[in-house]
Parts: structure tokens; C-alpha cells; sequence
């Protein structure tokens, strides 16, 4: 036992010097961190509120909507005030403000957001409709509340964006990220999404940060919306990086579209496994030239090439 205490006495004092080394991974903040587990509460206290009649909490024996709302507001604000002001200390102009100014700009901040529920909730209603009725597979709408990750992703993605544009920092993207964990789509809160969006599938989906995407679009499962090029690293920051897609695109799964120059223009449809790094025009439909499929019937009969039938692309 003494041999194995002076070991673990060995590993604690060796880490202890290697923690002095002045690196990233080294530093000791002087405030508090932002807490994941509070903030993936908030995300299901706050879709509670959005459809208050599907999920709700079996611990409140509450049976109005008013008293059930009125106590999930109160627990979002208490936490969502109490991490915002933890956040904004990463604002190196709010740095060294007082604890007292901080707290009040982290509840002006959460009531301004609290105020644009309305809107969350008028989005979020097209979006099941756009998901009922661009998926032959549903069988009701409670079907994709309940169980769509394509929904839940950009339900929080709506929620993030909001506190984005209030220049909440690290709160939005641990919101879409723990979104992207448990559906596979990472779409960045800083990406402009519209009205009545479809995401199929949905299984890969990337959506970058500057992406511009407007009403009744359809993006299926594998498809990137990002970055021409990185290489410029933090040069590249607040630039605009990612495509503009316009309303009424249609994007079929695999599909990479690329550059902040890149336009998709309104009612194009691009083809599955597409590369894009050019303007699309308006109603233009993008394929990619189909690969030779070749059929082996074993020795007896010979390879037979055959062209495949590209009907299906234009069936939306």
C-alpha cells in the first residue's frame, strides 16, 4: 500500500508541474464556467414552453397552463440569468464590471430573449407543417415532435440563434452543439434560417455559421453547407464564409455547397453528391453526371453496362 501511495504522491506532483507550463489547457479562469448540464436543462424547460401541451414535467402536479408556463419561466430565468452572467465575462470589454452591472445585463439579456418565444413558437409551427408535408413517412405531426431529430435540431438552433444575435457568447454554440450530438446535424447558431424549413433524415448535416437560408427549403441527410477554404484561420472571422440559399431550393442528400460567395437561387434543386462552388441561378436543376453502373452475371454472360435512369431527380 505504501508503495503504491508513494506512486500516486509521484503522478500527483509530476501533474502538478506540468499544470505551470502557461498553456491554454493550463489556465485557471478567475470566474466560474458555464455549466452543460444547467444549459441542456434550460433547452428542455424552454421546449416545454413551446409546446406545452406535449412535454411536460411529471414532477409539477400542476394542472393549468398558466401555473405550469409560469414556473418553467421562473426556472429559466433564475438559470439562464445566472449562466449568462458567467458567459459575459468572456466579453473582454465586460471583464472587470461589477458583479451587481453584470447580473443586470444578464437579465436584461434573458428577458429581451424570453420576449422572442412568440416568434420561436410561429417558426417552429412551419416547421412541423413543412416536415408533415414533405414526408410521406409521417403519420401524424405528433410523430415528428415527438420522435424527428431533423425538428429538434432546428428547434434548438432557434433558440440559440436568438441568444447569438444578443451577443451571448460560448451559451449558443453548447446549445447547437449538444443538439448535434444526439441528431448528427451540426448547424452553427449563427447561421439565418426562414420559414417552414424540412430537414429529411438529417444524419450529417452541416450548416455553417455565416449560411444564409431562406423559406421552404428541403436539405436531405449528408448535405454541407459551409467554407470554400479555412486556411485563413481567424482572418476569416466574421467574414462572410458560407452559401446564401434562397427560397424554395430543394437539396438532395450529399450535396456540398461551398463559399460565401455562393448563391443558390430560388427554386433550384441541386442533385444528390453535387459539388458546388458557383451561383446556381434561379430555378436551375444541378446533376451530377451518373457513374456507368456495370452488371457482372457471373461467367456465362458477359458485363452489361447500362446507363442508369435519372428521372428520380426531378421527382420532389
Amino acid at each position: 500500500m505504501r508503495q503504491i501511495e508513494d506512486r500516486i504522491n509521484g503522478i500527483v506532483k509530476e501533474m502538478l508541474s506540468d499544470f505551470e507550463n502557461g498553456r491554454v489547457i493550463d489556465e485557471v479562469k478567475s470566474f466560474d464556467h458555464p455549466d452543460k448540464d444547467v444549459i441542456v436543462d434550460i433547452i428542455y424547460s424552454l421546449r416545454r414552453i413551446i409546446f406545452p401541451g406535449y412535454f411536460r414535467n411529471k414532477s409539477y402536479r400542476v394542472y393549468t397552463v398558466r401555473n405550469n408556463i409560469s414556473m418553467l419561466l421562473e426556472d429559466v430565468i433564475f438559470k439562464l440569468i445566472r449562466q449568462i452572467s458567467i458567459v459575459l465575462r468572456y466579453d473582454e470589454e465586460l471583464y472587470d464590471i461589477s458583479e451587481t452591472d453584470l447580473a443586470k445585463r444578464a437579465e436584461d439579456i434573458t428577458f429581451e430573449f424570453l420576449g422572442k418565444l412568440p416568434r420561436i413558437r410561429e417558426y417552429i409551427e412551419m416547421d412541423v407543417q413543412a416536415f408533415y408535408d414533405g414526408d410521406p413517412a409521417a403519420y401524424n405531426k405528433d410523430e415528428i415532435i415527438y420522435s424527428y431529430p431533423g425538428l429538434f435540431a432546428i428547434l434548438v438552433n432557434r433558440m440559440a440563434h436568438e441568444l447569438f444575435l444578443l451577443k451571448v457568447p460560448l451559451i449558443p454554440r453548447m446549445m447547437t452543439e449538444y443538439a448535434h450530438s444526439l441528431t448528427g446535424i451540426d448547424i452553427h447558431p449563427g447561421a439565418t434560417i426562414g420559414k417552414y424549413f424540412f430537414i429529411d433524415h438529417g444524419t450529417g448535416i452541416v450548416v455553417g455559421e455565416t449560411t444564409e437560408i431562406g423559406n421552404n427549403v428541403k436539405i436531405y441527410q449528408g448535405v454541407t453547407l459551409g467554407a470554400l477554404s479555412t486556411r485563413g484561420g481567424q482572418e476569416l472571422h466574421g467574414k462572410k464564409r458560407h452559401p446564401t440559399i434562397e427560397d424554395n431550393v430543394t437539396i438532395y442528400s450529399g450535396a456540398s455547397i461551398l463559399g460565401g460567395k455562393t448563391v443558390i437561387g430560388q427554386g433550384a434543386v441541386i442533385g444528390g453528391n453535387a459539388f458546388i462552388t458557383k451561383s446556381v441561378p434561379a430555378g436551375a436543376k444541378v446533376s451530377v453526371v451518373n457513374q456507368e453502373l456495370r452488371y457482372n452475371y457471373g461467367e456465362s454472360k458477359p458485363v452489361n453496362s447500362v446507363d442508369a435512369d435519372d428521372s428520380w431527380f426531378y421527382v420532389i
